[in-house]
């Protein structure tokens, strides 16, 4: 007898029908085929063979990477976070459909790939942002390799390396006048500031942030979604905000809060339902915020640094004062340790310093 999701079928001249995936149509979707056979047994012992080895002679020569990159998308769709799948969306449309993505796939070429990513880098894109887009035609090649049994052109690709930023930290001096200037001045949006100073959670993180994630007896911060404006594709507005999981399973965390900023909370504490940075159910978005952020270190006089940067300074001071990376890691809410050393730990000048004058003490002749 027959199961549901077999694709097996007993047919009104009596013989039973098995249909198989046999290979792809030129327009890349599957192409079917089917087996007869006077039993249902029969059909189905021979439905998989058929599927153990599945029929490639039907592979497509003739897709185009925009063809592929169509196909892909439709595979992820569900496999990633919506703006995730806006993020590659809005790199394809903007960087690859109307140029490289025209080429047939066959005919790409290493050369043809190395040098797109020149000139996305001589046009004026970042190293990293140039990295992302060659992230995302390294993963349909891949894809294309997976499903077509294609060759991948983007093995030998060269992937930009970024060259070293700027200034990414604000120094001790600078830390203690924001600090002091948030303390004294503790509005929503300052103390906001300061939990992420303290706690090293995103900007997305700390704007969907509500008063029911905050526990003040227990001293809990619990981190559940995060906030993140996207393209709105086929929508009446170019972008929406939308609030969501975090970034990755890791990233849903529970943080024992500071002592010094409890007080400060609970001045400012609304209803549960309410959001932390507007005391109300309206959320501040992050670009608000960063816009607000900007504004306090123009004031300060300060260096400009980013939102993100108040990440980057927590766990380095984390290690400073000895916090083992793996509780850091946590904390941060990383998959790995290796992102947090890699990515967040920023070692200074004076820092080294002082571990070279405590190396000097073992050169040190009585």
């Amino acid at each position: 007898m027959a199961r549901r999701g077999e694709n097996i079928y007993k047919r009104k001249d009596g013989r039973w029908e098995g249909r198989y995936k046999s290979g792809v149509k030129s327009d890349g979707t599957t192409k079917y085929s089917s087996i007869y056979g006077k039993t249902y047994a029969e059909v189905k012992a021979e439905l998989s063979e058929k599927r153990v080895k599945p029929t490639v002679s039907a592979v497509p020569r003739n897709l185009t990477l925009n063809n592929l990159f169509s196909i892909w998308f439709a595979d992820i769709r569900l496999k990633v976070k919506e703006s995730t799948y806006m993020n590659y969306m809005m790199k394809y449309e903007k960087h690859i459909s109307l140029t490289l993505g025209k080429t047939l796939y066959e005919r790409l070429t290493v050369e043809n790939l190395n040098s797109f990513i020149q000139r996305k880098l001589s046009g004026g894109l970042s190293a990293k942002y140039t990295a992302d887009i060659a992230g995302l035609i390294k993963s349909v090649c891949r894809f294309a390799k997976k499903r077509f049994g294609y060759e991948d052109k983007s093995e030998f690709m060269a992937i930009p390396k970024g060259k070293p930023k700027g200034k990414e930290l604000l120094d001790k001096i600078e830390q203690t006048r924001l600090n002091s200037y948030l303390i004294a001045n503790p509005t929503l949006s300052n103390v906001g500031i300061l939990l992420s100073s303290a706690t090293g959670i995103r900007i997305g993180e700390l704007c969907a942030l509500k008063w029911e994630n905050i526990d003040l007896e227990e001293k809990i911060l619990t981190v559940k979604e995060t906030a993140q404006r996207i393209k709105n594709i086929g929508g009446a507005t170019a972008t929406k905000l939308v609030i969501t999981s975090p970034k990755s399973s890791s990233s849903v965390r529970e943080i024992p809060l500071p002592e010094f900023i409890v007080p400060l909370l609970k001045k400012l504490k609304s209803n549960d339902g309410c959001y932390l940075l507007s005391g109300t159910k309206n959320i501040i978005e992050p670009r608000v915020m960063q816009y607000r952020f900007k504004r306090i270190l123009t004031e300060l006089n300060l260096s400009e640094v980013s939102f993100h940067s108040l990440r980057h300074g927590f766990a380095t001071n984390c290690i400073a004062i000895g916090v083992d990376v793996k509780t850091l890691s946590e904390i941060l809410g990383h998959s790995s340790v290796e992102i947090t050393l890699n990515r967040y730990v920023h070692s200074s000048m004076e820092r080294k310093a002082e571990y070279m004058k405590s190396l000097s003490a073992i050169f040190t002749v009585a």
